[in-house]
């Protein structure tokens, strides 16, 4: 790692999530001056893991996908890779409630490209008729390919595989996780890979078909649901990896408790930080926050931008980790959790079984769940006390799981406004966005809140906003002594 030197530049990152911290990480490996600007008591944003009775809890996101690189990548470079974990092989599978119970996803069934059409006819979560029509997608015309439409979710995976394989799987595989509201969320922004599954094959069974014969040799089968053969996290919780970080960073570059109240730009063009007791300036500037508080941050700096930060919605969820003794349990708990479509009325949205799904989460002879409430679809969720949230977890889960009696264990952790939310025309908006900021020479934007919201994305979009303001603003090069 490069230390800086005399006539580095000095980059503020304001915000100390995930993308604020691969941001700092990336240029002080580049020999930046760095200061990272956090308002809360802690680093890590959502990524929290808790102990308590024994059980390691993980009070946001749980695990990042490694098919986009830029998290194991990072965590190569801190020396973290030998501290990833896979998910559990023996149980790679997924349950959807179906009238009241759990069902197995159909195997091969991954998001909404049935690669397995058999298996699909033979499950009892479609009736017959919605049987016949998702099997008819195989005739269903492509639509005309136009660069620059958008189509919600809901309307594609209507279009293409009908109403009751939409309401019965794909809302609530795709729900589980986004938490968004599929008749708004933009296909376009989210998933495209499907979109191009339709246009260079012309039907998603016969493009899943095709994947499914062309997967390289030795590569993990996926069973049901999500692709959780690609998932993995660090074996003592997500926080370990946000102290790594932390510790790779020089002394006095975080600034925790400190809120940033706006952001204004000098006749030169470099940049103040104004805080609650003054103003530091800068050569850069990395706004690694949600979009609403970066558009206030930057309401004197660029009204119009602001105005566009201020358009992306965002949805919240409380996540309720509940433990219990196995005993307690009556399913076998044979896969990963399940997800709850919203035709079936429930008051949860999904539940990961994490003690199953990755080892280490739970003493001896209990179990770890991680159940989801609220979204987009039901923010009302969010004002009921704790109590509340979990007397309804535990009903849920007597009820599909068969769980008798008192957890051992219960934490709630909520979060408002976390989530941004791809509606239709979400793209469009972003190269708005992305087009203001790049008039401004060294300002710019990064996080979930624009290019994908999971780990990596973060991690890329943090890395990446460093570059940019490293190529307006180059370190000195050091030559080598003779």
């Amino acid at each position: 790692m490069n230390g800086p030197v005399e006539n580095s530049p000095r980059v503020a990152v304001v915000g100390g999530g995930i993308t604020g911290l691969a941001a700092a990480l990336r240029l002080v490996e580049r020999g930046a001056k760095v200061r990272l600007f956090e308002a809360s008591p802690r680093l890590g944003g959502v990524l929290e893991t808790e102990t308590c009775d024994g059980f390691q809890i993980e009070r946001g996101s749980d695990s990042f996908i490694t098919n986009r690189p830029w998290a194991v990548d990072l965590c190569k470079r801190i020396g973290m890779a030998d501290e990833l974990i896979r998910t559990n092989d023996a149980f790679r599978k997924t349950f959807v409630v179906c009238r009241g119970r759990l069902c197995e996803v159909p195997e091969g069934f991954l998001l909404m490209a049935p690669s397995r059409i058999g298996s699909v006819l033979a499950s009892p979560v479609l009736s017959p008729l919605g049987k016949l029509r998702l099997a008819w997608e195989y005739f269903v015309p492509r639509k005309a390919a136009d660069a620059d439409s958008d189509e919600s979710l809901a309307s594609f995976v209507r279009r293409r595989l009908g109403r009751e394989a939409f309401d019965r799987l794909v809302q609530p595989l795709v729900g589980g996780i986004y938490t968004a509201d599929a008749e708004k969320l933009s296909l376009r922004a989210t998933l495209p890979r499907f979109l191009d599954m339709e246009r260079d094959h012309g039907s998603l069974i016969r493009a899943a078909r095709h994947e499914a014969r062309n997967k390289p040799h030795g590569e993990a089968a996926e069973v049901s649901g999500a692709r959780y053969s690609l998932f993995v996290t660090p074996r003592r919780g997500l926080t370990s990896l946000v102290e790594a970080i932390a510790a790779r960073l020089p002394a006095g570059c975080v600034a925790l408790n400190t809120p940033v109240e706006r952001i204004s730009r000098r006749p030169d063009g470099s940049w103040d930080v104004v805080l609650g007791e003054g103003s530091e300036p800068f050569d850069g500037v990395i706004l690694a926050n949600p979009a609403p508080v970066a558009a206030r941050q930057l309401a004197d700096v660029d009204a119009e931008l602001a105005g566009e930060l201020g358009r992306i919605p965002y949805a919240g969820a409380a996540v309720v980790s509940i433990g219990f003794r196995r005993e307690q349990i009556g399913h076998a708990l044979d896969g990963f959790g399940f997800v709850v479509p919203e035709v079936e009325g429930r008051k949860i949205l999904a539940c990961s079984f994490s003690s199953v799904k990755f080892a280490g989460r739970a003493p001896a002879g209990h179990e770890l769940f991680r159940v989801f409430v609220g979204g987009a679809r039901h923010p009302e969720m969010l004002d009921l006390s704790d109590d509340d949230l979990q007397r309804i977890t535990c009903e849920e889960l007597g009820e599909l799981l068969d769980v008798k009696g008192t957890p051992v264990m219960a934490r709630v952790a909520r979060y408002r406004g976390a989530m941004p939310q791809y509606h239709v025309g979400h793209i469009k908006l972003v190269e708005g966005i992305e087009a203001r900021t790049k008039a401004m020479a060294g300002l710019e934007l990064a996080g979930n809140a624009y290019r994908g919201v999971g780990i990596p994305d973060s991690i890329h979009s943090g890395e990446a906003a460093a570059e940019r303001v490293l190529a307006c603003h180059p370190v000195p090069r050091v030559e080598a002594s003779r």
